[in-house]
């Protein structure tokens, strides 16, 4: 027989044989009946309830975190439309201010020329008024010392020309003169 069995399997080629249980339960049977039973063992004790629960609370938290950041998000965009509206409001104003600054630069810059002009022209007044006081001065000491010298040259060449009969005719004369006016 162990000729006739290694002449067939020359013959056919070789021949493996399964194992089988009860002669007709294979072990692909076996393995289709344990995934049935722990298919049924899981549906039994809802397993699949209680993946679809903690999925659907993983859900409901992530959905609660979106609307959380959704939130967050509103803040945080509303609050950069108001500081750039703050910004944007600062920039006007410090543009107001430089021109408010500049204005007021070149006002004092006119009033400190204005000023200048004046008082130059004040001081340039009180030069002239000056130099036009030392020339009265001056001019009234001249006149002074002119007729102080005048005076006292003619009472030289009085005293030196006239005599005592001399002056008693002129203050006749003087006397006269006011008489008849």
């Amino acid at each position: 027989m162990a000729d006739y069995l290694t002449i067939l399997s020359e013959a056919v080629g070789e021949v493996h044989v399964e194992p089988a249980s009860f002669g007709f339960i294979d072990a692909t049977v076996w393995v289709s009946i344990a995934m049935a039973l722990f298919i049924v063992i899981l549906l039994w004790k809802k397993v699949p309830a209680m993946i679809a629960g903690m999925l659907d609370n993983k859900i409901a938290e992530i959905s609660k975190q979106l609307g959380e950041a959704e939130q967050l998000r509103l803040d945080a965009e509303s609050l950069k439309a108001e500081y750039e509206a703050k910004l944007a409001d600062a920039a006007k104003e410090a543009d107001e201010m430089r021109a408010r600054a500049d204005a007021e630069a070149e006002a004092l810059v006119a009033k400190a020329k204005a000023d200048a002009t004046a008082l130059i022209a004040r001081r340039k007044q009180m030069a002239e008024d000056r130099i036009a006081a030392a020339e009265a001065g001056a001019l009234a000491e001249v006149r002074t010392a002119a007729a102080k010298a005048a005076t006292e040259a003619a009472a030289k060449l009085i005293a030196d020309k006239h005599d005592a009969r001399a002056d008693k005719a002129l203050v006749d004369q003087a006397i006269a003169g006011v008489a008849k006016g």
